[in-house]
């Protein structure tokens, strides 16, 4: 019986994968086996149950009507299953398995990666596979148990989210180039600086400035140079290429230190929020929950003597 068990759990586990993945290949990928054995598991399942789950062409695959009914019922049984496991596992609260993370470049580097190195330090059967990009990745279709997004986190009906902090920015330049071009006093005055934007996608973002009565709006800069790495940014205006909007976790260091001055052009006190996501399925999972919540006391309530030498 639990031959049989195993068997038909494999062959749904298969199917679910190359469902959501679009190809056996990619599922095989995410199950870490081969595609011959993703295939025939389907197969199996198909021949047990006597009916086509799955249209195959050499280009895709495709749920037939019946396989669309089976697959909603399959997720279910699959939520069901991993629900259990991570009730058990969080009332034994025995951080363990391998967590994947994906982190924004500069922000995960700098401010989360110190965080995950003391909670690995003090759960020792916890590993971590991290990942670092700037783009919104698919935690569901990429197997990703959490990532940290930076401004809008996007809606997900398959994600929760929780908010880890927020971002402030502010314009600054170095001090030399101040004194060469002048100290810009309204965010009109920047046409006659050289800008440094940062670009996402391709695109230079929006710097946002606060108006009269406090009123936040996005300024369209006109960039002189363009540069799509937060921390070549900043090494870029700490040498004077420039003028830049930098966030203060990543400008902090060389604000307190003196190589870079803010520019008395307000910016709203927050410009976006941190948010840490992770599929439904995996609400509850300890290792899941211990990074969250260490992120949480990390980056909540960072110190804030930056603001207090601007005064």
């Amino acid at each position: 019986m639990s031959l049989n068990i195993h068997s038909h759990l494999q062959g749904i586990s298969a199917f679910v994968h190359a469902v959501e993945t679009g190809s056996f290949t990619a599922a095989a990928a995410r199950m870490g086996v081969s595609k011959s054995a993703t295939g025939k598991s389907v197969a199996r399942l198909e021949e047990r149950l006597g009916i086509r789950l799955l249209d195959r062409t050499t280009r895709s695959l495709n749920l037939t009507a019946e396989g669309q009914a089976y697959y909603q019922s399959c997720l279910k049984v699959l939520e069901e299953l991993n629900a259990a496991e991570t009730l058990l596992a969080s009332r034994k609260r025995v951080v363990s398995g391998t967590l994947r993370i994906n982190l924004p470049i500069s922000f995960g580097r700098l401010c989360v990666m110190p965080v995950l190195t003391k909670v690995a330090d003090e759960n020792p059967d916890l590993n971590l596979d991290i990942s670092f990009t700037d783009r919104q990745v698919d935690l569901v279709e990429e197997g990703i148990d959490l990532v940290v997004r930076l401004g809008d986190p996007g809606n997900h009906a398959s994600l929760i989210g929780r908010r880890i902090g927020a971002q402030r920015s502010i314009i600054c330049a170095a001090p030399a180039y101040l004194d060469r071009h002048g100290r810009p006093a309204s965010i009109e005055e920047l046409v006659n600086h050289d800008c440094l934007a940062f670009a996402k996608d391709g695109r230079p973002l929006p710097w946002a400035v606060c108006g009269p009565g406090g009123t936040v709006r996005p300024f369209a800069i006109q960039p002189r140079h363009t540069i799509s790495h937060g921390e070549a940014l900043r090494d870029a205006t700490v040498n004077g290429l420039g003028v830049a909007y930098l966030s203060t976790w990543l400008a902090a260091d060389d604000l307190r230190s003196g190589r870079l001055e803010v520019a008395p052009i307000p910016t709203p006190a927050e410009d976006g929020p941190i948010t840490a996501l992770w599929p439904r399925s995996r609400d509850l999972a300890p290792k899941v929950r211990v990074v969250v919540d260490a992120l949480v006391e990390a980056l909540m309530h960072p110190p804030h003597r930056l603001e207090k030498r601007q005064r």
